[in-house]
């Protein structure tokens, strides 16, 4: 496609405008985490270590989420100078980093942006400091608190927005809540799910995506936006038209990543998410598509302990030659073509849509 004038001006000022807004965002976040640790350290200096820990996990974000709001915000009339956006910004970043750190310590994973997750920093503390009694269970609890903490900190920076409108108080609410919920649906499906069998776990899957990630990832973010910008019903609704679906394609690219990813650019090992027995829509189709034999090594294998690594490249292998890969990536491409239609007719200005469209393909087609 060839950009004519227009299209050339408005991606200028929509890169000028985001990096204006995400600037503001880096200042707010680095000035409010430096005093949290000065009001930690006040209580004891080494307590301080878990504000360190939220700070460092912090610096490593895309920023998505926050500019989804920013670009919903401008999009319902918002004044790109009001600090309100940027405080909704910072808060879903805290959110966000609660999320992570907790979701690391559930599927006990090893990274984080290709550094140790915040348990596994805390357990080699432990270990490097050589203090007593177990490093692992010291990490773990350590990373709760820590996780905690930011959501306690998200909730504080929401309040100082004075005053909230009050749909925008209530979507912050209900995306916490439908996060805590989809991440418990996905704990219940690495269980239960085997004994649920095959014929709806494509709709299970979905549904953990919708309400673990893409609510908060995508939908959520831009709906808060516009809600504080004092927007019409209307437009909300037509918000979730475009980024709910942009949202799941978003998380359903992250299942493939966790399996097809190159550890290099994801800062995961390959074959993370087979590891950890995350049963995603890339998983459920295999379970309907691949022989019978197959179906039960994957049932069996997937997550499990002792995994080997050649058990790994076998799964796969088999997700990527039973049509599983295939299925994922043609929900992908649906899910984006419905987004990215219902953003052809936001009521928005064209430098809002330009910008929400910008986030909307780097959020999809993302290798990391």
């Amino acid at each position: 496609m060839t950009l004519n004038a227009a299209d050339t001006s408005d991606s200028k000022a929509a890169r000028e405008i985001s990096a204006k807004f995400s600037e503001r965002l880096e200042k707010l976040l680095s000035t409010f985490l430096a005093r949290q640790h000065e009001v930690i350290s006040e209580i004891a200096p080494a307590a301080a270590q878990i504000v360190t820990a939220i700070d460092d996990l912090t610096k490593g974000g895309k920023r998505l989420r926050p500019l989804f709001a920013f670009w919903g915000y401008l999009g319902a009339g918002g004044d790109p100078e009001s600090n309100d956006i940027v405080i909704a910004g910072a808060a879903l970043e805290l959110f966000q980093a609660a999320a992570l750190i907790h979701d690391d310590l559930i599927d006990r994973s090893d990274t984080r942006r290709g550094q140790p997750s915040v348990h596994r920093r805390f357990e080699s503390l432990h270990r490097a400091s050589g203090w007593q009694r177990d490093a692992q269970r010291f990490g773990e609890a350590a990373s709760v608190l820590a996780g905690d903490l930011c959501l306690s900190l998200s909730e504080q920076l929401f309040a100082t927005i004075n005053p909230v409108v009050p749909e925008a108080r209530s979507i912050f609410d209900r995306m916490r809540a439908q996060v805590m919920a989809g991440q418990y649906l996905d704990v219940l499906e690495e269980s239960a799910g085997p004994s649920y069998g095959p014929a709806e776990a494509v709709k299970r899957a979905r549904t953990i995506v919708r309400y673990k990630s893409a609510k908060y990832s995508v939908e959520n973010p831009t709906l808060l936006g516009g809600a504080l910008a004092g927007a019409e019903a209307n437009l909300l609704e037509e918000y979730s038209q475009f980024a709910l679906p942009l949202g799941e394609a978003f998380q359903l690219r992250d299942d493939v990543l966790g399996v097809f990813g190159d550890p290099s650019v994801t800062g995961k090992p390959a074959g993370d998410d087979l590891r950890e027995g995350k049963r995603t829509e890339i998983i459920a189709h295999a379970l309907t598509l691949a022989s019978a034999a197959d179906q039960e090594f994957i049932q069996s294998r997937l997550g499990a302990d002792d995994l080997r690594d050649d058990e790994v490249e076998r799964m796969s292998g088999l997700l990527e030659s039973c049509g599983a890969l295939a299925a994922t990536e043609r929900s992908i491409a649906e899910l984006s073509d419905q987004g990215l239609g219902a953003l052809d007719g936001l009521s928005v200005p064209p430098l809002a849509r330009h910008g929400l469209r910008t986030l909307g393909l780097a959020a999809i087609r993302r290798t990391s």
